[in-house]
């Protein structure tokens, strides 16, 4: 069984998501850079070790990422999972778990990298819009794509509405991208993902470079 580090800032929603998808993920420990956050207090509730370490305490963005290194490194786990977790990681903590750290984006990247992306899609008239899972690069909100999720941009939509749709699409795309690292079916062939799911098992909203295809 594969094991996996869930790393969260806030309520841990994605992180919930995980859990609940018995996605074959054995989770070690969720970590918070903020020790109020409040998926720590779920994640307790289901048996789960928890770790908070706050990135205040830490004179360095690279003290900090050198302490979260070492905790998880002491974990040993297969993955790090990326589930809301408000920080940019250091190049040399990337260094640290290469190929092994995933990310879940709200936006359709190349698309939006960085913060406010519902904002930003909604400036820009955009008629889709949705989120990415991808590995963690040096370059942020670059690695390469494992898959994406789409949903239509309405009429009448605020930020608050947006995010809320694309949020439903996260909780499928991400534990679905865990599912496929734990059973296999992801390879990086010169930095291009390849996906072995069948046609017609992905859901209809979910985008999947298929296996002998280049992700972007």
């Amino acid at each position: 069984m594969k094991s996996g580090v869930i790393l969260i800032s806030g309520r841990g929603s994605n992180m919930r998501s995980i859990v609940e998808a018995r996605t074959g993920l054995e989770v070690k420990a969720v970590i918070s850079n903020r020790p109020e956050a409040k998926g720590l207090e779920w994640a307790r509730s289901q048996g789960i070790g928890t770790v908070a370490l706050d990135h205040k305490a830490h004179p360095t963005r690279e003290a900090f990422d050198e302490r979260l290194a070492a905790e998880i490194a002491r974990l040993e786990p297969d993955l790090v999972l990326l589930a809301g977790f408000m920080r940019i990681l250091s190049p040399a903590f990337i260094a640290r778990f290469p190929r092994r750290i995933l990310n879940i984006h709200p936006s359709l990247l190349p698309s939006f990298p960085g913060l406010h992306t519902h904002r930003r899609a909604l400036d820009d008239g955009e008629r889709v819009h949705g989120c990415t899972v991808h590995y963690v690069s040096p370059d942020v909100d670059r690695g390469p794509i494992i898959a994406q999720g789409v949903v239509p941009v309405v009429d009448g939509d605020d930020e608050s509405s947006l995010a809320a749709r694309v949020l439903a699409v996260e909780h499928r795309l991400l534990p679905a991208a865990v599912g496929w690292h734990c059973a296999g079916r992801i390879a990086i062939d010169a930095g291009r993902v390849r996906v072995d799911v069948p046609m017609g098992r992905a859901d209809d909203a979910l985008t999947v470079p298929q296996a002998g295809a280049p992700a972007r």
